[in-house]
């Protein structure tokens, strides 16, 4: 995501080689979903998703990405 730190919102970008169900879903510092930014079916080629924070306090933040084929999980943090 760019820019991180970030304040309010960030710019979450990822690319698929093929369509794909995906699920892309915020989490707080203890792991609880926040918000899901996408669920559903993605075309193939480059996804941009701006998440929105200003209604969140500051703190550490994850960024949880899924498709059939691969997950992975970055941190973010919310500097107000």
């Amino acid at each position: 995501n760019f820019p991180n730190p970030f304040n309010p919102s960030t710019v979450i970008n990822y690319s698929l080689a093929k369509e794909a169900f995906v699920k892309l879903a915020v989490y707080n510092a203890i792991g609880q979903e926040v918000v899901t930014l996408v669920n559903g079916v993605q075309s193939v080629g480059a996804h941009k998703v701006t998440f929105n924070a200003s209604s969140f306090n500051s703190g550490v933040y994850f960024y949880r990405i899924e498709t059939a084929d691969f997950t992975a999980m970055r941190k973010m943090l919310l500097v107000k």
